[in-house]
């Protein structure tokens, strides 16, 4: 599975989601995950929301996924874009 693949997993199911994947063996993953439907969430919910998106590929074609959940207002407070 690909950076891309991934990401586009994660659109599908959070369509307002903003979404970069990365990984240097397409196993092994690393991705930002920022989302209004995230706002009143814990982190451990995010990421929930996210392998729900992900669905049979964790823990399968993706071996390790390390996440990180923002909302677009966390995301500011950072001074990202």
């Amino acid at each position: 599975m690909t950076p891309e693949e991934i990401a586009t997993l994660i659109r599908h199911s959070l369509p307002d989601a903003r979404v970069q994947v990365r990984s240097e063996d397409n196993v092994h993953f690393e991705a930002m995950v920022v989302s209004a439907e995230f706002a009143g969430r814990r982190p451990l919910q995010r990421h929930q929301r996210v392998y729900q998106a992900l669905g049979q590929s964790m823990g399968g074609e993706i071996h390790a996924l390390q996440l990180t959940t923002l909302t677009p207002e966390e995301l500011a407070q950072q001074g990202q874009q």
